[in-house]
Parts: C-alpha cells; structure tokens; sequence
C-alpha cells in the first residue's frame, strides 16, 4: 500500500550504482537480441505476466544455444548437438527465431525481419548452417521442456459475490498463474510472505493516509518528483528491467557465453517472481487501494476516514494489492545481480521508461 515508499527503494539501488561504474559499454549478438526479444514481445501487446514468461523461454533458448556450443558450463536440461566451430551469431538468431514465432506469432514479420538481417552478416557455408541447428535445437527442447508450465491452463476465477448482487464483470489478470511451474522454485508459494498489514494496526494507518494524499488522482501534497517516479516505474514490462541487466552484460571484459547465462538466469528469476506474486496476490485478495479508501468507513479503524470519491493517480491493475509485485520483480533483478557483479566493480546502470 505504502507506494511512495516502494518506489523509493526500487530507484534508489539502481542511482547509487550510477554513481559508481563509468566504462566504455560493449554489446554482443546476445544482447542485441535481446533488445531485439524485448522489443518484439511488449509490440504483441502480451501484459508483463505473459511477457516475461515468454522472455523467459527465449533467454532460456539463446543459453543453452551459445552454451552447446562453447561449453563454458555443464550442460543442463538441454543438450543440443553442436560442433565447436558452428556460429555462435547464427545459434543465437535461430534460438531468438524459432522461440518467439512459436510464442508471439502475430510478429511474424518483425521477427523474420530481425533474422533476415541477422543472417546476412554472416558468412554462408558449414558454420553458419551448423549454427542456425544448434539454434533450432535448443528452442524446440525449451518448448517441450515448458510445454506443461501450466500457462494455458483455463482460469477459474470465482467473483467474490452474494447471489443477485452486481459485481464488476472483467476478469482479473492471470488468476491461473499461481498453478505455473516453476524455474527453479520448488513451488509457488515457496517464498509467499507474510500476510499485509491488519486493519487495526498502526502500519495501516499510516499507509492509507499516505496513500490516501499522495497518490490521489489529484494530490495537492504529491511532488513533481514523486510524479515523475511513479510515472516511470508504472509498468513491470521487459523494456524496463532488461536495460539493467545489458548494463552489466556490455561491461568490458564480458563473454557471450557469460551474457547468455546472465540473461537466462535473471529472465528465469523474473518469471518466477511473477509466479510467486501471484500466488500471494491471489492467496491473500487484499483491496487496492481505492476500494480501501472508498470504504474507510467498515474497515474497523476510526483513524482511517472514508472518502466516496476518491481515484488513485494511475490507473488501478486488475488483480489484487499485496505483495507489491514491481518491488519483487525488482528484488529478483537486483538479487541476480547482486551475484553476478559479487565484489567486483559496480557497473553503471540504468534503464529508461516509455
């Protein structure tokens, strides 16, 4: 509930790093698909779940490609054939290929577009041939690896309701999502936190009042720089967070088979950040912020005053309050990081809003 606070702690990692780091930064085929993967996806207009779920797959893809065939780490779940001479560039633009046609068909020609002139910076012959295979392969192993992630599972939700009574008729976002499978997780609610606040406490005091003022529609107490915070940080999509992850990728002295694991990892480690949000989102069904403060009045508490008109800043997501889900996936960006970079010098990072 407490936003303002949220978001604070989401930018503040990142504008300390950016007084930190300052080297020139170098990209590889990985990364540049991966901008390419990003961009692609969030134009299929597929909401953050679905997004990162299918950023998930292809990272996965673009791994296991690269790493068949440099075999810098053991190998995994998926063992595609690769001879060591075969095109890392080529292994790449096949994995991205073949992944995101499957996943967001309706790119199809934005997708062939990228492979096309992908393919023609590199040379023809048994290399690049022997690539675009490896490529191939390891997309289809990740597709039938995840087949039954339970994505696609029909959802169910229940309104909550008493019979006769109008309820509000548009479906949540992804109620089903808790049922998926998970990457490493050993389940879903592996790591479900504690419930929120109790509507007797002090804590809830004081984030409704906060809320209540500060992320008004029409706040007069809202700063211009909380504004502009709130505004950046409104969407959990991949042309968010991906930007600071290629901040460490581009560093110099990086490999391809480093960036692509990198990626993997922290595109796994979002996906089931989603995975266990939602679990608790839907676990605890706890009211936005704007039921809340439309319903002072029966929460029990005589310090939370009801106001009948009240709209928040931006506009409500369809699926419950608690957990914050920006504040997770952020947690498992930083976490990811945080092991990567370990002691080492702390790279510039950044990313941009749309």
């Amino acid at each position: 509930m407490n936003d303002a606070r949220k978001l604070r702690w989401m930018v503040l990692p990142i504008a300390l790093a950016s007084l930190l780091g300052g080297q020139t930064a170098v990209a590889d085929v990985v990364t540049d698909w991966n901008v390419t993967a990003a961009d692609i996806t969030v134009a299929a207009g597929l909401g953050p779940p679905p997004a990162n779920r299918t950023l998930a797959m292809v990272q996965t893809a673009v791994y296991e490609a690269v790493n068949a065939i440099t075999k810098r780490y053991p190998a995994d779940r998926v063992t595609p054939n690769a001879a060591p001479d075969a095109s890392v560039a080529a292994a790449v633009a096949a994995a991205n290929r073949a992944m995101l046609s499957r996943l967001v068909p309706s790119q199809q020609a934005a997708i062939d577009k990228a492979y096309a002139s992908a393919l023609a910076a590199i040379a023809d012959g048994s290399v690049k041939t022997a690539g675009i295979a490896v490529g191939e392969q390891a997309a289809a192993a990740v597709l039938a690896w995840r087949a039954d992630d339970n994505a696609a599972t029909p959802e169910r939700y229940r309104p909550a309701t008493t019979a006769g009574a109008y309820v509000p008729t548009m479906i949540p976002a992804v109620p089903h999502w808790p049922q998926r499978k998970p990457w490493v997780m050993a389940s879903c609610d592996q790591f479900r936190p504690g419930p929120p606040p109790a509507l007797t406490s002090e804590i809830w005091v004081r984030d409704y009042n906060e809320i209540k003022a500060v992320g008004a529609k029409n706040s007069t107490t809202r700063t211009q720089a909380q504004t502009d915070i709130a505004r950046f940080w409104e969407t959990t999509a991949p042309t968010i967070y991906y930007p600071v992850v290629r901040s460490v990728t581009n560093a110099p002295g990086r490999e391809v088979t480093q960036n692509a694991r990198l990626i993997a990892v922290t595109a796994q480690a979002i996906d089931d950040a989603m995975i266990v949000v939602f679990d608790a989102k839907y676990y605890y069904n706890f009211w936005r912020p704007v039921t809340a403060i439309r319903n002072g009045d029966i929460d029990g508490n005589d310090a939370t005053e009801r106001d009948a008109g009240w709209l928040p800043f931006i506009d409500t997501p369809m699926h419950p309050e608690y957990p914050c889900a920006h504040c997770i996936v952020s947690g498992a960006v930083g976490g990811v990081l945080v092991a990567e970079i370990g002691t080492g010098p702390t790279p510039t990072l950044s990313t941009t809003s749309p």
